[in-house]
């Protein structure tokens, strides 16, 4: 069975940290900001985890 590749689109959205797990950037920054108070920009800005229902198949798009 040939070598998988990594998902390069996918690889670029996401980092690994020093302890394995998967740093990710939050959605909703983009735009209409207007109607978000500044609590939650603040927040937004911060990078969050891959939950951990989603990390064994996101994992596997970074073997390669």
């Amino acid at each position: 069975m040939p070598k998988m590749k990594t998902k390069k689109t996918f690889a670029k959205r996401v980092k690994v940290t020093g302890t394995g797990k998967l740093a990710r950037h939050h959605n909703f920054t983009s735009h209409f900001a207007a109607n978000k108070t500044h609590k939650q920009k603040v927040q937004l800005r911060k990078a969050g985890l891959v939950s951990q229902s989603d990390y064994k198949r996101d994992k596997a798009l970074l073997q390669g």
